[in-house]
């Protein structure tokens, strides 16, 4: 199964009326136009809300179900100083979304116990296990779960009856019955109440939703502290979790993405300040989703993989630079750990894949040396080398476990689904997912599993595509068209950074290959004008010197040495007809 062969390119040409009416009515090029009509946004109205998301836009946070009685229950714990223990998970969803409604709840006078699932000893999610450490204080009045949960019936019945109320907000698919006996916010659970501007939130999203309500409910009956917290201070933690869990940049969360990371990049918490120093992250430059998911996002997730991630969520929390600092290279450390345990089962895996799969629609990897904490980084990187959803497993005891990711078009929940008789547990969304069966079912589950992603592709096949946005000529790679691309920020999930096509260009010298991976080339425009471009981990497929080829490509700003400068990043070649 190789990486490295061309990929196929697809241009499906939009209605020119509807490109020219845009062009008319907002005064943006056509380039601009043309992205906007193939991503959906023909409507007038419609494309303007998607180029200026605005706050004002977001819904009664009172429209999703059960939020208010999870305010009610809050207003009652406020006013009669009950006692609260808020379980999040490790990932940066879970630490966000606990740093998040830690910080409100004390502005309001609780003092909520914190804790984070030990990952290796006491396993993902709210397992009784993190349970019993979070009650070693006595039960509290009020349990509150975060970014999990959703399918733990028995585990709110023990809660019950040690006593403590229980509030879910949670995003992941359910698989069978939800516990009556919490108060649940879910959108997949409420799918008539989930409407499409915010169904796809994260768990920050929807603690952000839940803190909004309280506010609104506080302000009404004159509580003076709700009138000063301003709530679009938290939205960095609302950001930092939406990019890094892979929800569809679209809706709510294209509004509170891009509003906070305009927040991140100003944030004076001494704790992200310091993440970013030790991350290398030069705000200056603006913080953007990539920063997050290969910078931020990795050293906060590292703690809860290796060791405790209750230190993410302290780090985010405190005011204490010196602490800050220190926990910040800790963090760096736990990273760097992570990175050479990862590169080391990436390898092994890559290997696994070439040796064992020729034709399969999907992957299933496994071995007794690889540490379970990593695996959804690996799954992730197997994932987009082969363009198939891939699951990565380790060994646990006598169970394997592990995570999955996924690709466009696949739905890893319902693909799973088909396969509950082999799984001990399991459940996610549907990009990713964590896995655990006993270890001698791994080989029965590889055929299950790959027959079960093979239904969902009736009539369609998984090989990349490279879609192309807009054929452009060169003239038009400008500071102007980079202003225009602005707009469309922060790219991800669901709204993908658009590839340009160029036809029959001719470069005139040979690409220059550095770190043996990489190529750096150079092209002139009709002008004389020199363009720059990059080819990342495509040292292997040089494109000729002296003949026209097509270049599909991202427009980024490469920042160096104080100066940025307009680069083309090569993402495919192939010879003009």
């Amino acid at each position: 199964m190789s990486a490295t062969v061309s990929h196929r390119w697809n241009h499906q040409p939009v209605p020119a009326e509807a490109v020219a009416r845009l062009v008319a009515a907002l005064q943006t090029s056509p380039v601009l136009a043309e992205i906007l009509v193939r991503a959906g946004w023909s409507d007038l109205a419609e494309a303007k809300r998607f180029l200026q998301p605005r706050l004002a836009e977001l819904e009664d946070p009172f429209r999703i179900a059960n939020i208010d009685r999870a305010v009610a229950r809050l207003q009652a714990a406020i006013l009669g100083h009950h006692s609260l223990v808020i379980l999040g998970d490790y990932d940066v969803d879970g630490v966000s979304s606990t740093a998040l409604l830690v910080s409100i709840l004390r502005q309001f006078g609780l003092a909520p116990r914190f804790i984070v699932p030990l990952r290796l000893e006491e396993g993902y999610g709210l397992s009784r296990n993190a349970i019993d450490r979070a009650l070693e204080q006595g039960p509290p009045d009020l349990f509150i779960a975060l970014d999990c949960g959703t399918n733990s019936c028995a585990e709110v019945a023990y809660l019950r009856s040690r006593g403590a109320d229980v509030i879910i907000v949670d995003h992941h698919r359910s698989k069978e019955a939800v516990p009556a006996e919490a108060i649940l916010i879910n959108p997949h659970v409420h799918p008539e109440t989930a409407a499409p501007a915010w169904q796809n939130l994260c768990t920050v999203g929807l603690v952000f939703k839940l803190v909004h309500a309280l506010l609104k409910a506080q302000r009404e009956v004159g509580h003076p502290v709700a009138q000063a917290i301003k709530l679009r201070d938290y939205l960095d933690l609302v950001a930092m979790g939406t990019v890094a869990d892979l929800v569809p940049l679209l809706g709510e969360n294209r509004i509170l993405a891009k509003h906070g990371l305009s927040i991140l990049e100003q944030t004076t918490r001494p704790g992200l300040v310091a993440l970013m120093d030790v991350s290398g992250i030069d705000r200056m430059n603006g913080i953007h989703p990539v920063d997050i998911s290969f910078r931020l996002g990795p050293r906060i997730n590292a703690s809860g993989r290796l060791a405790d991630a209750a230190v993410s969520v302290e780090l985010i929390l405190s005011q204490d630079r010196t602490f800050c600092l220190e926990a910040a290279r800790q963090l760096d450390g736990f990273n760097r750990e992570r990175q050479e345990i990862e590169r080391r089962i990436t390898e092994d895996a890559e290997r696994q894949v070439e040796q064992l799969y020729a034709g399969d629609t999907a992957i299933v990897l496994y071995d007794d040396s690889w540490h379970p904490g990593v695996v959804g980084i690996v799954a992730s990187r197997v994932s987009r080398k082969f363009h198939r959803p891939c699951i990565v497993l380790g060994r646990e005891g006598e169970t394997a476990k592990g995570s999955g990711r996924s690709v466009f078009g696949i739905n890893l929940v319902e693909a799973l689904g088909e396969c509950n008789a082999l799984l001990g547990s399991w459940g996610g969304h549907p990009m990713a997912v964590g896995v655990s069966l006993a270890r001698e079912r791994v080989a029965e589950f590889r055929p299950l599993f790959n027959a079960a992603v093979a239904s969902r592709l009736v009539g369609r096949t998984l090989d990349h595509t490279v879609e192309i946005a807009a054929w452009v000529e060169l003239e038009t790679l400008d500071e102007h068209l980079m202003g225009e691309l602005e707009l469309l920020h922060p790219f991800g999930q669901g709204n993908p950074k658009p590839v340009f096509g160029v036809a029959g260009a001719v470069l005139g010298k040979r690409p220059e290959i550095f770190k043996e991976q990489h190529f750096r080339f150079q092209l002139d425009d009709a002008q004389g004008r020199r363009l720059f471009g990059v080819a990342w981990k495509m040292a292997d497929r040089l494109p000729p010197t002296g003949k026209r080829v097509d270049l599909a490509f991202e427009l980024v700003w490469n920042h160096f040495n104080g100066r940025k400068l307009l680069q083309l990043e090569l993402l495919d070649w192939r010879l003009a007809e």
